[in-house]
């Protein structure tokens, strides 16, 4: 570890952490909200209020990098991380909206499953941020949002398959492509986190 003399602002710690548990209830109430029945317009709703209180956070951090004269770690670092974990949310909130603005009913079983590894994702990303404070136990993280992501991958192109097997007509078709894009590029965008993560860790080893 590398010595340094001077005091760092830690604060960004706190705010990466608040940002995990914003993507853990962003990923959960797109589960709920995905099932049979359930009030899609209050989940989109309460999905933008995620997003909005989560650029915030990616607000203040930008804010803080800006006037911190010393950080964490690299600057560049903090503000991919903080992008990429916006990211994952902005993927999110498009999904719950477009399951509302197209008026999907019935989803492919393969998109709900995409959801159910988005939740486990985030939920390993938010139990893994406060591990940036010493650097300890995030190897595994990484590993497993990785292994997550590829579980996310199979299930985008069995959706694919799916859509394109004749079951649907053309225009439900292209609905369900886009809703199963925004899905699959959330868990590219938690893995985007995790490789973030591990070269931070590897350059403050």
């Amino acid at each position: 570890m590398r010595l340094r003399m001077t005091p760092r602002d830690t604060s960004f710690y706190d705010h990466f952490t608040a940002a995990g548990g914003n993507l853990v209830a962003g990923a959960r109430l797109l589960q709920e909200g995905l099932a049979v029945g359930a009030d899609r317009p209050a989940m989109a709703k309460k999905m933008r209020d995620i997003e909005h209180a989560n650029d915030e956070i990616t607000h203040t951090v930008m804010r803080q990098l800006n006037q911190t004269f010393v950080t964490p770690f690299d600057r560049e670092d903090i503000y991919r991380l903080a992008s990429k974990l916006d990211d994952v949310l902005d993927h999110m909130e498009a999904a719950s909206d477009l399951v509302v603005l197209y008026d999907i009913e019935d989803l492919p079983e393969e998109s709900q499953l995409v959801v159910d590894v988005l939740v486990r994702a985030t939920q390993t990303t938010c139990d893994a941020l406060p591990g940036l404070r010493k650097m300890q136990g995030l190897e595994e993280y990484w590993i497993e949002v990785n292994r997550l992501e590829n579980e996310a991958d199979q299930l985008y192109r069995r959706t694919v398959a799916r859509l394109f097997s004749g079951q649907y007509d053309a225009l439900t078709a292209m609905k369900l492509k886009d809703l199963a894009d925004e899905l699959e590029a959330a868990a590219d965008a938690l893995e985007d986190v995790a490789d973030t993560v591990e070269t931070i860790a590897v350059k403050e080893s």
